[in-house]
């Protein structure tokens, strides 16, 4: 797996040569996927405590941006969520700017209510969620304060 700082990136290939373009240019590059916007996400994981880092597409409530855990439509869920349920804490870079910010699953109801901006930013979601009987879930990464 590539290290970048003290962070462990995806053992995907695509994933860990997009994370690493992203990072290195200071979020001028690497920063969408077939047009959706894309952050870089840097989390925990729940068994190891090791920093890990994954590009994520993206939609925006607010300032907060929301990511979405379809993990292609699977039955599972993918193990980067897994992670933020266990430790919520994640380091977040949109672009050029870097924030902490703390991952919170949206009620059913948000979801509802920002489901159709998600789906204008990458409409395979909705393909992804027909896919499963599981209910793909949607995070806020909420700005730290200060």
């Amino acid at each position: 797996m590539a290290q970048q700082d003290d962070v462990v990136v995806s053992p995907s290939d695509w994933v860990a040569d997009q994370a690493k373009e992203y990072a290195e240019s200071g979020g001028t590059r690497g920063t969408d996927m077939n047009g959706s916007p894309c952050l870089l996400l840097d989390y925990k994981g729940r068994k190891s405590g090791v920093w890990r880092r994954t590009v994520l597409i993206y939609g925006l409530d607010g300032d907060d941006p929301l990511i979405v855990a379809s993990k292609g439509g699977a039955d599972e869920h993918p193990l980067w969520y897994l992670n933020l349920r266990a430790n919520p804490e994640v380091r977040v870079q949109v672009g050029p700017e870097r924030f902490e910010a703390t991952a919170e699953t949206l009620t059913p109801e948000e979801k509802a209510r920002v489901w159709p901006h998600l789906l204008d930013v990458y409409p395979p979601y909705a393909d992804y969620q027909a896919k499963t009987a599981r209910d793909i879930p949607v995070v806020r990464l909420r700005r730290a304060k200060g």
